[in-house]
Order: structure tokens, then sequence, then C-alpha cells
């Protein structure tokens, strides 16, 4: 990772340009890093990484409506170019949500990548629904600690589901206080056979780790459960064609994120009423971001990593 000065982008038609205050990292950052998702990504080079920031606005682009200079957002960059571990970035109006007063920067940076990947595994790959009105679903949380799964954990609880988590055994407690039911260390028999310890069957699994193979959660799930899946791997897909093919009420469901603005404003808007917190594993200045790149490869963070311009 080298640290180069480039100009100041120029928002064009419906982007708004921020002075950044925050950036968070995620896998997908690192993955584009190391020509994991070539030829697709990256889109161009010097590549800035990073698609979730937070700051305030510095210059609006034509056809902007919603905002205004000096006004604090958050916001997802397009992923095709990234750019966020830098002072100055380039974001789309439709992914950019205003930051209420009294929100720092920190607490929502996570969110768009991360809390938009658990929102989506759970509302619309399991169908719960998260104000609480629906029958009570068992859920399973894999990583749960980590930067989607510690958001799963909280929004599954809002949407009135029982939660059995996995996590190392250091984060146990934590996972507990984020609102998870019951706990497995990973590294125990039980933990690593993702039994339940109260003998549920899971009506859905949320999985954050990498792995763990199908037959390890076919026995655990309930008859059509459903595990979703939020970084596929090839043996995945082949999983996910096999059980349509088979017609079976057990499925394995790739998650591919697609954002929307409306469900990033509706997250926004927990951390402002204190019904979603983000846990910060650690910050690090810009100057030092090789250091953030190593933590978050390292795949052990609790909660998010952020850099800090």
């Amino acid at each position: 990772m080298l640290h180069v000065e480039v100009p100041v982008p120029t928002p064009n038609k419906d982007e708004v340009l921020l002075r950044v205050e925050a950036a968070s990292l995620n896998p997908f950052d690192w993955k584009v890093q190391k020509g994991m998702l070539r030829p697709f990504l990256p889109s161009k080079f010097p590549h800035i990484p990073a698609s979730d920031v937070a700051g305030e606005v510095i210059e609006v682009g034509p056809g902007v409506k919603n905002f205004k200079v000096g006004e604090k957002i958050v916001a997802m960059t397009n992923p095709r170019n990234g750019g966020g571990l830098a002072e100055f970035a380039v974001t789309k109006e439709s992914l950019t949500v205003a930051r209420p007063p009294g929100v720092s920067a920190v607490n929502v940076v996570g969110l768009p990548v991360a809390g938009l990947t658990a929102h989506q595994a759970l509302t619309q790959s399991a169908g719960i629904k998260l104000d609480g009105s629906d029958k009570k679903a068992n859920i399973l949380i894999t990583a749960a600690s980590g930067g989607v799964g510690h958001y799963a954990v909280q929004l599954a609880k809002l949407g009135n589901a029982h939660v059995t988590a996995t996590c190392g055994a250091r984060n146990i407690d934590l996972v507990k206080r984020l609102g998870a039911d019951e706990v497995l260390d990973y590294k125990t028999p039980d933990g690593a056979a993702l039994k339940s310890p109260s003998g549920r069957k899971y009506d859905a699994v949320i999985h954050c780790a990498t792995g763990i193979p199908w037959s390890t959660f076919e026995p655990n799930l309930s008859p059509s459960g459903k595990v979703i899946d939020i970084t596929p791997a090839p043996s995945s897909l082949i999983t996910f064609a096999l059980k349509k093919l088979t017609f079976s009420k057990k499925q394995l469901v790739p998650l591919i994120l697609f954002p929307k603005g409306e469900n990033l404003l509706y997250l926004v808007n927990l951390v402002k009423e204190g019904k979603l917190k983000t846990v910060i594993d650690s910050k690090y200045p810009l100057g030092k971001a090789e250091r953030a790149w190593a933590k978050s490869i390292d795949g052990h963070a609790t909660g998010k990593v952020i850099v800090e311009p």
C-alpha cells in the first residue's frame, strides 16, 4: 500500500464530494487489492480502496437535490472505484445519507457495507421483519463478533428472533451483550458442529465465517432452513445449484449486496435511537492505514476497523 498525492476528485452529475472524517475497511477491499476479483475489479489504477465513508459535504455536482455544502453524511462509494482511504471522496447521492446531530462519523461509517449486508441477509434472504411483528424464528449467526455478524445479531433481535451465535472464546460476553440468546465458542466440539445448546433447529443461518461445509449445516436446519452465505465461494455456488436442481427444501443462498439508500437511512436512524451500535475494533490515522489493512486481513477483528484522515 502506497501513500500518494492525487488530485481532489470532482463530483459529476448526482454526486457529492466530501471531506472524509472516517472510513471503514471490509474484506471486499483487500480482496480487490489481492487480485481476487480480477478481471472485474479494480476498474482502474491507481486504485484507492474502501467504500465506507463518513464526513462533510464540501461540493455538490449537478442535479443533487438533497444535500448542501456543510452537511454531515455517511455514504458508500462506488465499489468499482473505491476512494475511501483518502482525505476527499466522491459518492452518489442515492447512496448518501444525512448523519443526525450527535451521531459521530465512527459510529455510522461501518454501516454501508457490513450493516447493509446484515440487513439484506435478514430481511430479504431470511424474510425476517425487523419490527418484530412476525413469528419467532430461530437464527444462527456465524462469526458473530465480526463486522457483519455483530450487526446481524442486533438486527435479528429487533426482529424478535431467537439468536444462536458462534465466535471466539474472548468475544462470548460481547456477543451476549449485543443480544444473542446462546453463544458457542467455535473451537469447541459443539461450536464446530453448530449445535444449538437448547436443541433448536435453525430457520436461517447468516453465515459470516468461511470454511464450514454444507454437511455441517444440514443436520442443524429446520425442514425448510436456509444458509445465507455472505462470502460465497465456488463450492457454495455448486451447492446452491444442486439444492435447486433436487428441489431440496433446505437451501444454500449466496448473498450479493444490492445497497439501497433507504435501508442505509433506516440503519442510521437505529443508531440515532440507540437500537444499533457499532463495535469498533481499532482506529488508525490515514498515515498508518497499512496497519488497519493488516488488521482487516488477519480476519480476527472484533467489529469494525476504522481509518481517520
